[in-house]
């Protein structure tokens, strides 16, 4: 019998897959799913507030004008904590930041259901808004290390669209439960949730992805040097004067004043609307779920489209400004006849598709910070937001004053101009330009990046 010697040939051989590596695990799509789960449970909170409002207008026996001053009380707080908000995150990581946040705005959720007249709510909304602040710079910071880069306006526009979808169900939820229990039960229920959401993402989530228990090197292969561990002593302060000097960072934070003005009159105001314009009934306002349920589908496409054609064009530029530019003209025309048809179906789809077009914008602005901010996202978000909110708590109070004193048209005129003034802004943004100080090359598309 032949003697079979190794390495004779004549030996079985393994299987050329048996010294394959172990497939890429999954952390960075938990990590995504968390976060969108995260800004759901923020604007299921916020569109309660919206929907109750004609509910709790009536409880509290105040006008739309001192109904707009109490909710505009978590814009300003929410917008002056931005900063504050950003830098934390950035200095100390989006674990401990993000967890303490939900933690605190749950408690004052509940505690919203604890009102007795307009001017405690406005105390607990300002309250709400303190924590609340933090939660997108640290969100985007979050995503910044745990996404590729050709997945950038991807995963903004994916934890975004959890937004606007909690934004979406909670008109019909809300008018659900105020026929049911009242409308203060609701605020206890979505604080609740907030607190344990806080303990799922303080327990699972890494600053750093190298030092997730869950993660393989195939995944961090993935990341690649987004994974990397900073040591603390090697962080580098954040560069404020070389943020606060970027004309890009000022193009976006008035471009997303704007959107926040637009943004807020949907979910402030949206409802008011329909049922003293419209006339729609109570239940038949479940239709102010409509425009947030087609945002929530282009956020993602804003952020893919967004994606793709920067990398099939291999050109940052032209791939986000593309998306944005198209996003803010879709709103700005299909606003105008949305508030001027004369049919309530035909206004509500024109009106639907206004907002559709103005959230393929969301993602592009987030992924531009992170583009001009590298390892400063937080704080370069955070800069942009504090003047998103800016609009916001504007559009709260000048929204009840427009309407009383000229009519429901008024408002949404004044919306299409700053939708059309934004695209045209826009244009002059270059998102390859650094914000502060990084080289840039982390952040070249042209990468061969696989997601």
């Amino acid at each position: 019998m032949m003697n079979l010697q190794q390495g004779s040939g004549l030996l079985p051989q393994a299987p050329a897959d048996s010294a394959k590596p172990p497939p890429a695990s999954q952390v960075r799509y938990r990590v995504l799913g968390l976060s969108f789960l995260m800004a759901f449970m923020m604007y299921m909170e916020r569109g309660a507030i919206g929907a109750a409002a004609p509910t709790i207008m009536r409880e509290f026996h105040v006008d739309k004008i001192s109904m707009g001053w109490a909710i505009s009380a978590f814009n300003w707080s929410y917008a002056l904590f931005q900063v504050p908000g950003g830098w934390m995150a950035d200095r100390f990581g989006p674990r401990i930041v993000l967890a303490t946040a939900m933690a605190w705005w749950s408690v004052f959720t509940a505690a919203t259901g604890l009102t007795f007249n307009v001017s405690s709510l406005a105390t607990t909304r300002f309250l709400f808004g303190v924590g609340e602040a933090a939660a997108f710079p640290a969100g985007s910071r979050a995503l910044a290390r745990w996404l590729p880069v050709r997945r950038r306006a991807f995963g903004q526009g994916f934890q975004h669209s959890g937004s606007r979808l909690g934004a979406a169900l909670a008109p019909a939820l809300v008018v659900t439960l105020i026929a049911w229990s009242g409308w203060r039960p609701i605020f206890y229920i979505f604080g609740a949730g907030g607190i344990v959401w806080a303990a799922v993402w303080g327990t699972y989530y890494r600053d750093f992805p190298c030092e997730h228990p869950g993660i393989n090197a195939g995944e961090l292969a993935i990341l690649g040097t987004t994974a990397a561990r900073v040591p603390s002593g090697a962080r580098p302060r954040v560069p404020w004067g070389l943020i606060l000097r970027s004309r890009d960072l000022w193009y976006l934070s008035t471009i997303y004043f704007c959107y926040g003005w637009v943004l807020w009159l949907y979910l402030a105001w949206f409802p008011s609307y329909l049922r003293e314009a419209r006339h729609f009934t109570q239940l038949g306002m479940g239709l102010a779920s409509l425009p947030l349920l087609a945002a929530t589908v282009t956020n993602v496409v804003g952020g893919l489209l967004s994606d793709r054609l920067a990398h099939q064009w291999n050109d940052l530029r032209r791939g986000r400004l593309m998306v944005s530019i198209c996003g803010f003209a879709i709103a700005g025309i299909a606003l105008l006849p949305g508030v001027l048809a004369a049919g309530a179906v035909a206004a509500m789809v024109c009106l639907t598709i206004a907002l559709a077009g103005l959230e393929l914008t969301v993602s592009v602005s987030w992924a531009i910070c992170i583009d001009i901010g590298g390892d400063f996202s937080g704080s370069v978000s955070s800069v942009m937001n504090t003047w998103g909110n800016v609009g916001g708590a504007v559009s709260a109070v000048m929204v009840g004053y427009l309407a009383t004193l000229f009519g429901w048209t008024s408002p949404f005129l004044l919306a299409s101009a700053l939708c059309l003034f934004s695209a045209l802004l826009v244009s002059r943004i270059d998102p390859r330009r650094p914000a502060t100080g990084h080289s840039g090359k982390e952040y070249d598309t042209s990468r061969s990046i696989p997601v």
